[in-house]
């Protein structure tokens, strides 16, 4: 099997089926890899190559098509085939995140055209849940402390600010900054509140700070606890 090639799984009880989908998918150029039941197609299943999509019954005699779905990964999207569906049941199921809900006999056209809708999903959040990784293992660089800057600097705090937040000097600041900045690898503060945003940090902000101390410098509390606990970058474990 060339493991460049777009994959495909065909998950149906009935054996005619299963040959003539297999049929009609690797002449549009994918690999196809086809199950009789749910459990089958669950016992080879392994680590998804992408992209990839599963073509998937409802109706199978061990796990239904949709009890199926709630065990698959989000990189494998799913294209529903029935002959019993009804409208509760599409809702369910476009709602739990599969891509099609297409009624049995389906025409070659929608079925190839699903196919390549759902591979396309695929690529797509497999690369978004692979850049989403590569951004957490960043955050897992950092020190506690480093953490506690980057937490502050991301909600717009000076370097005075932030030395006074966490009960330090400015200078201690911008050292600190400065590493967050090269094991963060970016080049601004814009790049690194994008960084933020993307691993879905940045919504906890409106608590991770008391009012700070005014323009004239007067003395603030050190919160360094309470940054490093509800602050935008969650407290995963990260270096000492």
């Amino acid at each position: 099997m060339n493991p460049s090639a777009p994959l495909v799984y065909v998950v149906d009880d009935d054996p005619s089926v299963r040959r003539a989908l297999t049929r009609l998918i690797r002449s549009a150029g994918h690999e196809v890899e086809a199950y009789g039941s749910a459990r089958e197609f669950l016992a080879h299943w392994g680590v998804e190559r992408t992209p990839a999509c599963v073509v998937l019954d409802v109706q199978l005699p061990d796990l239904s098509g949709l009890e199926l779905q709630r065990e698959l990964d989000a990189r494998l999207p799913i294209i529903f085939l029935t002959g019993h569906g009804d409208i509760a049941m599409t809702v369910g199921a476009i709602k739990a995140g599969a891509t099609d809900f297409l009624t049995k006999p389906v025409r070659d056209d929608d079925l190839l055209h699903a196919i390549d809708h759902a591979l396309m999903r695929s690529a797509e959040v497999s690369k978004s849940m692979h850049e989403l990784e590569e951004l957490r293992s960043r955050v897992g660089r950092l020190t506690v402390r480093e953490r506690e800057v980057m937490n502050l600097i991301v909600l717009g705090r000076l370097n005075k600010q932030v030395a006074c937040e966490l009960g330090t000097v400015e200078k201690t600041v911008k050292a600190h900054r400065a590493r967050v900045m090269q094991k963060m690898e970016v080049g601004s503060l814009a790049e690194l509140v994008r960084i933020a945003d993307k691993v879905a940090v940045a919504s906890n902000a409106h608590r991770a700070v008391e009012p700070q101390a005014d323009a004239s410098g007067a003395a603030c509390e050190p919160t360094a606890k309470r940054i490093r606990d509800q602050g935008p970058i969650p407290p995963t474990p990260a270096v000492s």
